[in-house]
């Protein structure tokens, strides 16, 4: 998949990011990690001291009957890969100073999940954890993680992740983040949260699908208010990345644009907060 390149935006603060350590990092390190998890890359003076990794989640799905034969390229964990994360990988390097490793897929019971401390989730409306995972995110999250819910839309689908976020932390708000939030202008500004449609969508000339109207950015916040779950719903940044090719459809890079834009804020949020 050819990927475009987005123009640099004026007034990016590659100089914030460069002055940040690694929180996340730190906070997962330790004597938590697991024996024999691996190590993150050995840091590069080229960059700002930050390193991110796209580290996809694959998980189960109460939509895939159990015991059924199926190709994990069929299963809804892996929607978008992999052309999303090295598109979005590479835009990330491009734009700022942040070390970017290869991406990587592991499952919420994989001993090496200590040392990605930023997640992705892609079609949570299927998502169903499975109970021995339900600690182990609990205290990934709490420990400095963060984990990033993307491409699900309207009521139904909102339900089912809601459903298993309260197995998660039953006694914490779901909350929405409005423009004033710092995600919104840690790198580039932001008026709002971004609806990025589907392909599928966009070639039907919407923005929406499922009855999911209107774009939200939510999320979860530790006793800090440390946003360790953010919540992408009612869009389809996925796609965005997945599809960044303007000669294919050119009306589409409009859209492929705030993706990047808004997902690295999130990512350069995570790193820093």
């Amino acid at each position: 998949m050819t990927d475009l390149a987005v123009v640099r935006r004026p007034g990016v603060r590659l100089g914030v990011v460069a002055a940040l350590g690694l929180v996340a990092c730190a906070l997962l390190a330790g004597s938590i990690r697991p024996a024999g998890a691996q190590n993150p890359s050995a840091p590069d003076s080229r960059f700002a001291g930050l390193q991110w990794t796209f580290a996809r989640i694959r998980y189960t799905a109460w939509t895939v009957p159990s015991g059924r034969f199926s190709n994990p390229e069929d299963e809804p964990w892996y929607i978008d890969a992999p052309a999303a994360e090295w598109n979005l990988s590479r835009r990330v390097r491009t734009v700022t100073s942040i070390q970017v490793n290869d991406p990587v897929v592991l499952t919420l019971e994989d001993p090496n999940l200590w040392s990605y401390p930023w997640l992705y989730i892609v079609e949570p409306g299927n998502l169903r954890l499975k109970d021995s995972e339900v600690p182990i995110l609990r205290e990934f999250l709490l420990r400095g993680g963060t984990l990033t819910f993307d491409d699900f839309h309207g009521p139904v689908e909102w339900a089912n992740l809601e459903s298993e976020l309260r197995r998660v932390f039953p006694d914490r708000k779901i909350v929405d983040l409005q423009p004033s939030h710092p995600i919104f202008h840690c790198f580039y500004r932001l008026d709002s949260f971004p609806q990025t449609p589907g392909l599928g969508s966009f070639l039907q000339g919407r923005t929406y699908e499922k009855g999911g109207f209107v774009p939200h950015l939510r999320a979860m916040t530790d006793d800090t208010g440390r946003a360790m779950v953010l919540i992408n719903w009612n869009v389809d940044m996925g796609d965005g990345w997945e599809w960044s090719n303007a000669a294919d459809y050119p009306g589409y890079v409009k859209y492929t644009a705030v993706a990047y834009r808004m997902m690295i804020n999130e990512i350069v949020y995570s790193l820093t907060h």
